[in-house]
């Protein structure tokens, strides 16, 4: 499983503060590029624990709409990953609860943009690899996501932020709402899940 953003988080931590700092203080050039990376992770992260492209646009919506509108009121800049991910975690969950049961289908994050003639977040360029590179990387790529699609939600999400957005243990604890021992003691349980689904494939 790999980790997609090429940020460490501290790094990334420190970035997000000094925009929310620097948005809140009335710099609109600070919240455009703050309402680009907000967009660009909670679409993935939205897709990734939401399942539905509609849900997915509906609840990156929101949680710019609340970036925008609260980026004022946030008192640690420090937190607003943490604040980020909660927002799309609760709309996510208020989604769900309205449909009934689980998607049936998990809608790669590459893909779900397209299928509907959006392009969602920033693309990052990145070397091109060779037609076999392509292939070898497709079938992975179905592979793991089969996988995590399969896990229950509560644990799905902890690996999404954990091992795909890279935060550490601390604030997935705080964004799920759970302590940091739970945190360990899902994670593991899930590896255990997606070995398993991988050897099954």
């Amino acid at each position: 499983m790999t980790r997609s953003p090429a940020v460490q988080p501290d790094r990334a931590r420190e970035e997000y503060a000094a925009l929310v700092r620097n948005a809140a203080g009335g710099d609109a050039a600070a919240m455009e590029r703050l309402l680009i990376r907000a967009q660009e992770v909670a679409y993935r992260f939205s897709l990734l624990v939401c399942g539905h492209v509609e849900d997915a646009e509906d609840v990156m919506q929101d949680a710019l709409l609340g970036t925008y509108r609260h980026v004022r009121e946030i008192t640690d800049p420090s937190a607003f990953r943490t604040w980020l991910y909660s927002t799309v975690r609760n709309a996510c969950l208020m989604k769900r609860r309205r449909r009934a049961g689980e998607p049936a289908s998990f809608v790669p994050v590459e893909q779900g943009g397209e299928r509907e003639g959006r392009t969602p977040g920033v693309d990052v360029p990145s070397p091109a690899p060779r037609p076999d590179e392509r292939m070898v990387d497709a079938w992975i790529d179905r592979r793991l996501r089969r996988a995590l699609a399969s896990l229950p939600p509560a644990y799905r999400m902890i690996v999404v932020l954990r091992e795909i957005e890279g935060l550490p243990t601390k604030e997935v604890a705080a964004v799920i709402g759970i302590s940091e021992a739970n945190v360990k003691t899902r994670l593991h349980r899930a590896h255990g899940m997606l070995r398993k689904q991988l050897q099954d494939v």
